[in-house]
Parts: C-alpha cells; sequence; structure tokens
C-alpha cells in the first residue's frame, strides 16, 4: 500500500570537525530515548545525564493553528504551548563557560568541541552559573561545600559523542532519536533540514548567536 507520507530522513546530516548538534524542538516527543542512548553509550549513573528533556509551559495550548508550530508561535508572539526541548551542550561557538572558567578547564577545541580538561577542573561551578543551556553537569558535587568552598567535584557534560564521529558515527542521542529531533550537521545543513521540515529555531537571537556565532546564526 503506497502512501504520500513524507519520511523524516535521519537527523545526522555530517560528523567530524565543524558539526554542530541542534534541536528540533517541533519533532521532540519527550520519549527519553536520547537521555537512554546517552545513559547506555557512557555507562553513566543512574542519576547522572547528559542530556535531558525540558518541558516548557507544560499542560498548555498553543495558540489557534499553531500548537504543533512552537516556534512559529513564538516569532508571531503567541503561545507556543508545551514544548519539550532537548537540552545538552552545544557546544557553542561563543561559549559562555568557556569564558568564565578561571583554570581552564574548558576549552573550545579547533574542531568546534567544547571539552573538559578534568585535571584542571576546581568544582568552582562558575560554568553552571555562566550556561544558559543548563548543560555542565557536577554529580559529585556536595551543595553545600560548594556554596562555601567551591568544591562542587569535576564537571561533567555532553561530549558530543565525539570517539563516535572520529569513527564517522553520529551522536548516540541523534542516531537513536525516533523523530530525528535532534539533529548535527553544520550550520548550513541544520537550517536547510528545519526550512525542509517548515520548523523553526525555538531560541531567541541571543542564544542562537552564543550558540552558533554572528555570522552562521544569520542562516536560520
Amino acid at each position: 500500500m503506497s502512501s504520500n507520507k513524507e519520511i523524516m530522513r535521519q537527523g545526522v546530516m555530517s560528523t567530524g570537525e565543524d558539526a554542530r548538534i541542534f534541536p528540533d524542538v517541533e519533532a521532540c516527543i519527550d520519549c527519553g530515548g536520547c537521555v537512554v542512548a546517552c545513559k547506555r553509550t557512557w555507562d553513566s549513573a543512574p542519576d547522572e545525564q547528559r542530556i535531558s528533556i525540558s518541558t516548557m509551559m507544560e499542560g498548555q495550548e498553543g495558540a489557534e493553528g499553531l500548537n504543533a508550530h512552537s516556534a512559529r508561535a513564538l516569532e508571531q508572539g503567541q503561545s507556543p504551548g508545551e514544548t519539550a526541548v532537548p537540552m545538552q551542550c552545544y557546544h557553542c561557538e561563543n561559549a559562555p563557560c568557556v569564558s568564565v572558567c578561571p583554570t581552564d578547564s574548558l576549552v573550545k577545541q579547533e574542531d568546534g568541541f567544547v571539552q573538559v580538561r578534568d585535571d584542571l577542573c576546581v568544582g568552582c561551578q562558575y560554568c553552571l552559573s555562566a550556561c544558559p543551556f543548563g548543560a555542565p553537569q557536577f554529580p559529585e558535587s556536595d551543595e553545600g561545600a560548594a556554596q562555601l568552598f567551591g568544591t562542587g567535584g569535576t564537571m561533567d557534560k555532553c561530549t558530543m559523542c565525539e570517539e563516535r564521529q572520529d569513527v564517522g558515527k553520529g551522536p548516540a542521542c541523534a542516531e537513536e532519536c525516533a523523530t530525528d529531533a535532534i539533529l548535527v550537521g553544520d550550520a548550513d545543513e541544520i537550517s536547510a533540514e528545519l526550512e525542509r521540515r517548515d520548523s523553526g529555531t525555538f531560541f531567541n537571537d541571543v542564544a542562537m548567536e552564543i550558540i552558533f556565532g554572528e555570522e552562521e546564526a544569520q542562516v536560520f
């Protein structure tokens, strides 16, 4: 039996140097598959996660005719309604975490990935305060001690599965997402795919310039 319904293409369009990771919030169904894929790939503890799904405006309906188009609703100044947003380290071009780290534990590599040098991290949690996306995690922190002495433990976050990309694979979360809600590719590829899907960007202009830089943000 034939069907005219379009099959969504795989969300991993390119990998390696200059690859970016970005959510299509209109495709996310909050299934948690990305969280499970990440945990299984990196064998993380039950109470640790490098990616999470944030639910905005839970239980609310979007503006009339825009319930499935949260980005378009925001562009029109309307309510987007309940929206699920995959949140992780987006390996920002203008990464605030890198600029505030006092020990240079966080570094923006030449290939574009933002990585943590564990031996330099002192657990001050400045990066946690600076990141607008909640990416830095401190799984071994003692919150009381961290407030008094800055001993928040070693920071951990999404690595964008750099090791997998080195062998031509995409990040585990993106490859196992049932609806291809996590896109991987360069800025032009991600922008073109969002346009093909008639999806938009959920983040505002300030956030987009943090993630992609001023020049690349203009392609969206």
